[in-house]
């Protein structure tokens, strides 16, 4: 494992700075993991009180019924990732009115510790549009109020910037406008894929451990395959050498290039929950809207300003190569590197690209 500063080198900076932020990243990079583990590593050395908590199983569109619910469950969770002189006050005195009871709380419980308080909302984008509304509004108030007893610092973790998972709480708009709830942000974060030197120092951690080495062609293949996406790399790496059914189970044999192509026609094949995902990411208006002119050679987006490519990307299903302006056609397999995707994801666009109706479009924009 990589030391979490590695990939969000930033977040101490804020955090240090007092201020609110976003992280978004596509799901299996590491999100997760990366902030429990900070988590852990800012309560451990004494300054603050931090820890990672999880919205995704807030599901209901009421805010009467979730915000109460959302306090029980932070209360849980802080009572066993703090030691007890930081945990929370109980939960039960707070639910009295759902849309002050988070500032309330977080202000009673920042205030009854000797250490500030750094809080990470996990997979926030998944909260229903009035939940999410709620939540945001209340945090910003909270803010705008210290230096009265408020968390030190907050980060809404998920898929999207805050600017996408505005979309959808009012039913007349899209965009919250100027007002938006959680303008008070400092920063909006991406967490980067590992590069190809962080894989090979992931391949390597296995080698010191157990022995088994990778030729400088598997890591090579390794890193090409999956352009260092953490989920990707550590499937990948598990089919080799540790899953049950692991291609090189005996360390005394190294892992070969030709051994690393088995491997990924094996996870193609298995279609594993998340690579399903990316295909069925694929039939969103949005994300069509992108691919579709890639697929046919006819892209032209502005890749700082286009908010479709912008949001394709933040969730994993394109990057940015330098120019999509060359007419190719992209479908071709020998172009596939070119278009500088996975070649996991290109498959994906190829089983997307089997459904008449996208069909029909790209032999009409060629």
């Amino acid at each position: 494992m990589l030391p979490p500063e590695q990939r969000l080198s930033e977040v101490r900076d804020l955090i240090d700075d007092h201020a609110f932020f976003v992280i978004h990243a596509p799901r299996q990079t590491g999100k997760t993991t990366l902030l429990r583990n900070l988590s852990r590593q800012l309560t451990e050395e004494g300054r603050y009180a931090a820890l990672t908590f999880s919205l995704e199983s807030l599901t209901l569109p009421d805010v009467d019924k979730m915000v109460p619910q959302l306090l029980d469950m932070l209360e849980y969770d802080a009572r066993f990732q703090l030691p007890p002189e930081l945990a929370p006050p109980s939960s039960d005195t707070f639910t009295s009115q759902a849309s002050v009871s988070l500032r309330k709380y977080l202000s009673v419980w920042s205030s009854n510790i000797d250490r500030p308080l750094v809080i990470f909302f996990d997979e926030i984008d998944s909260l229903p549009g009035v939940v999410l509304l709620s939540l945001l509004r209340q945090l910003r108030d909270g803010y705008c109020s210290r230096p009265a007893p408020f968390p030190q610092s907050i980060a809404l973790v998920g898929l999207k910037d805050v600017r996408d998972y505005k979309i959808g709480i009012r039913q007349d708009t899209e965009s919250l406008g100027t007002a938006s709830p959680f303008n008070i942000k400092a920063r909006s974060l991406t967490m980067r894929n590992f590069n190809e030197e962080e894989v090979q120092a992931l391949l390597e951690q296995h080698t010191q451990a157990t022995g088994q080495a990778f030729t400088t062609e598997a890591v090579a293949e390794i890193f090409r395959l999956t352009q260092g996406q953490p989920w990707l790399t550590n499937a990948l790496a598990a089919q080799l050498v540790t899953d049950y059914d692991a291609l090189v189970k005996d360390r005394s044999c190294p892992v070969t290039k030709g051994t690393v192509d088995k491997a990924r026609e094996i996870l193609i094949e298995r279609r594993d929950t998340h690579l399903d995902s990316l295909t069925d990411k694929l039939r969103e208006k949005r994300v069509r809207a992108v691919i579709e002119p890639i697929m046919v050679g006819k892209a032209d987006f502005d890749q700082a300003f286009d908010d479709d490519f912008v949001y394709a990307k933040n969730l994993g299903r394109n990057r940015s190569p330098a120019s999509f302006h060359t007419k190719k056609d992209w479908t071709k397999k020998e172009d596939h590197d070119s278009l500088r995707v996975t070649t996991f994801f290109t498959r994906s666009i190829h089983v997307l690209s089997s459904h008449a109706p996208i069909q029909r479009r790209v032999a009409k924009n060629r």
